[in-house]
């Protein structure tokens, strides 16, 4: 691997772990919501790069996949919000 992907790992790898420490700390349920939607897509840049050094395609597959799924977690938890759910404001 080249330099420049694994300094883009080590990177990620640190905002993933920040992002982690404002999933579980967040001050309100939306911050969490945010915080959920960033960590996917972390993951998802991540996992590009891992496609991309090692030259696999299924990891562009399972990229695909992760995305899909933080965006309807994502959805999800809006709706739950906006009908009225818990809020700890």
């Amino acid at each position: 691997m080249s330099i420049v992907m694994l300094v883009s790992l080590a990177v990620m790898s640190l905002a993933l772990c920040l992002t982690f420490i404002r999933l579980f700390r967040g001050p309100s349920l939306p911050d969490r919501v945010v915080a959920m939607e960033l960590f996917s897509s972390i993951l998802v840049g991540m996992m590009g790069v891992i496609a991309i050094a090692t030259e696999v395609s299924f990891f562009l597959d399972v990229a695909i996949v992760v995305a899909l799924m933080g965006f309807m977690a994502t959805i999800g938890f809006s709706r739950f919000l906006e009908r009225g759910g818990p809020r700890d404001d």
